[in-house]
């Protein structure tokens, strides 16, 4: 690898993780030397980039576009450069689609450029006064370019100025600043760039002063009763992930229409791209049904006079709602309105809000270029219960993590609720390190605890937007016979066991029966992991044994009273995971306890009491999460049976 691409990676990951001046993918960075330019091909991350990501181009053969006679039609002109663009790759083999800026890069006769978004510099190029006080604070060291639509036009009003800056100044300018676009920063040497965008950004401090902190703000309960709706209505085309965001700047910009109109329109074309040219805006006054009949007719409305979906919709009293079709996509959304509205306050310093006009904005809209990045970047994915939403308790280990680890490798967005915080975060974050577009969260829950679990089900709402399936898989064992036994053992083994069951139950249906009011043909499952103790009694382990066996009476009864609203719930009975903490565990687990118990007789050892419960399974082995995912994916794929009791016990349990 080249030296120059090595630092070419390099600055572009420096930028590229900061979310001040690169989001959703946005900005570009290039080298050149005589002959060729690599530039940063569309639909890679700079955050991530390599080699690979950068396209090599002849710039001779930019040259030639650069004399070329185009069509006076817009869109077909772009479409005839986008191609001619293509003609100068140097390896069209790898299928590379070059920045659309790339010709604006060549324009520079610096080696490096990296052109960014940032949030500040956006913040003066979108106010009102943006020309007037960018040559107050940075004179001639700067080029300003009024807005041009990007490509073409774009390109040759930069030429004109760069020729006009150089015969004026005598020097190759190093900053260009586009009118509600961004920036783009030229050097020969990386460390040049860096020092010369904190020279901007210092200055823009000092112009911008203070600006009120960012807070988060806790979501109204009543969300619950509200984006599980919106959801459903959104969905019909495909399952839509949504967050609801509430903080500081949206208590502000939500607090009137006339506050709204402040972030309604868009600042810059990645505005566009992401979030849509316009947004849905409502307010709550407590009325909930009012709400949803209100915001029923303005997705109708939106859906029927534009060819898209509505993204972003602001309530005023709940917050900011996104929707996408997977959660990377929702979380960019959420990145992309963030910056909406700091770009809004920062503009304040500059004279006031300054969007774009319709006409640019029905550029953006049609033009090829940018809705290829845009579906480059939020794409689907794949696998059996992809965008589904669960939750699964007890999911931070054993049998639980195995589970979340399933459901997440098979497209599911994944709530990990558990009291062991510490290993419930380290799971969610291991499962949020790839390129995946499904996300884990974890939510610190006492599913004994109803308010615990009403959180966690809200936790769920605000972080994907509704709820498909809830795994209560979360239990404990303390094996032991009536001479053993406390009181107060059986009851916390009573209460985390069955009576949390009911809990789960209780507020996990609530969420589906509103999903399915506003879409009847959506099915949801409630799954109880029970156990083959839940199928026949166990010695020395009746609290464990009576808790499932309640468990399966639940089940039943559930299955009855919501089937209606299309909520199948049925209880899945695993055999014993010997790999798990449960039995293995060297202090606490139940081969331990079985041991000291005298469960087995003639057993001196742990393998002693491993070997007389493997011996009792026809299958050889102990279960695991696996075989109970098999089980799990049965139950989701299949719409007809209810209130089962589906055995997973390798031959050791079999139904008469």
């Amino acid at each position: 690898m080249k030296k120059e691409i090595q630092e070419l990676i390099e600055i572009s990951r420096y930028y590229g993780k900061k979310k001040d001046f690169v989001i959703a993918g946005g900005g570009n960075t290039s080298y050149k030397d005589e002959t060729h330019i690599y530039i940063k091909a569309s639909g890679h991350s700079l955050a991530t980039i390599d080699e690979e990501g950068f396209a090599q181009l002849d710039r001779k053969g930019l040259q030639l576009i650069a004399q070329k006679t185009y069509s006076e039609d817009v869109l077909e002109r772009e479409n005839q450069i986008k191609y001619d663009l293509m003609d100068a790759r140097v390896h069209p083999v790898k299928g590379q689609r070059p920045s659309v800026e790339t010709s604006l890069h060549d324009l520079m006769a610096l080696r490096f450029v990296v052109h960014t978004h940032s949030t500040k510099v956006n913040g003066l190029m979108c106010g009102k006064d943006a020309e007037k006080r960018t040559a107050k604070l940075f004179g001639d060291e700067v080029v300003f370019v009024p807005y041009v639509d990007p490509g073409y036009m774009l390109y040759k009003e930069v030429e004109t100025r760069i020729k006009v800056y150089r015969s004026r100044v005598g020097a190759e300018p190093k900053i260009i600043l586009l009118q509600n676009h961004g920036i783009f920063v030229g050097a020969d040497s990386t460390a040049e760039i860096r020092k010369i965008y904190a020279k901007v950004i210092d200055k823009l401090d000092e112009a911008i002063g203070e600006i009120r902190p960012l807070l988060s703000l806790p979501v109204d309960p009543v969300a619950a009763k509200i984006v599980p709706a919106i959801r459903m209505i959104l969905s019909e085309n495909g399952l839509k992930t949504l967050k609801v965001i509430n903080n500081t700047y949206y208590k502000r910009f939500l607090s009137s229409e006339a506050e709204y109109q402040k972030i309604a329109l868009p600042f810059i074309p990645d505005g566009i791209v992401y979030c849509n040219s316009s947004f849905i805006y409502a307010e709550y006054s407590g009325d909930v049904d009012a709400l949803l009949n209100e915001l029923s007719e303005k997705i109708k409305t939106y859906t029927e006079t534009q060819p898209k979906t509505p993204k972003i919709i602001c309530i005023k009293g709940i917050g900011c709602i996104v929707a996408s079709d997977n959660a990377q996509g929702a979380a960019t959304l959420e990145d992309v309105m963030m910056d909406t509205c700091l770009v809004s306050l920062y503009s304040e310093k500059f004279g006031g809000q300054n969007p774009m006009t319709p006409e640019q904005v029905q550029f953006i809209d049609t033009w090829e270029v940018e809705q290829y990045r845009s579906s480059i970047a939020l794409g689907v994915t794949a696998g059996r219960v992809d965008r589904k939403i669960a939750i699964v308790t007890g999911g931070a280990q054993g049998f639980g993590a195995g589970i979340v680890e399933n459901l997440m490798a098979n497209g599911a967005n994944v709530i990990i609720a558990d009291l062991n915080e510490e290993k419930g975060k380290e799971l969610a974050g291991s499962l949020n390190t790839g390129m995946d577009k499904n996300k884990a969260y974890f939510v610190k829950t006492d599913v004994s605890d109803a308010a615990s679990v009403e959180n966690l089900v809200l936790q769920t709402v605000c972080e994907f937007g509704g709820l498909d399936i809830f795994i209560s898989n979360a239990g404990i064992l303390h094996a032991g016979g009536l001479d053993e036994m406390t009181p107060e053992t059986f009851e916390l083994m009573t209460k985390v066991n069955y009576s949390a069951y009911f809990l789960c139950a209780k507020y996990a249906s609530a969420v589906m029966k509103l999903q399915n009011k506003f879409k009847p043909d959506h099915f949801t499952d409630i799954i109880q992991i029970n156990s083959k103790s839940g199928l026949k009694g166990s010695n020395r382990n009746f609290a464990y044994a009576g808790g499932k066996f309640g468990g399966i009476g639940l089940t039943q009864s559930f299955a009855l009273e919501l089937m209606p609203a299309k909520i199948k719930v049925n209880s899945i009975c695993p055999g014993n995971f010997f790999d798990g903490p449960l039995w293995s565990d060297p202090e606490t687990g139940l081969f331990v306890q079985y041991l000291h118990a005298g469960k087995v007789p003639g057993a001196k050892t742990i393998d002693d009491v491993k070997r007389f419960y493997e011996a009792q399974v026809p299958a050889g082995r102990g279960c695991t999460p696996l075989d109970v995912m098999r089980a799990v994916y049965y139950i989701i794929e299949q719409e007809y049976e209810t209130g089962q009791a589906v055995p997973v016990t390798g031959g050791q349990n079999m139904l008469n």
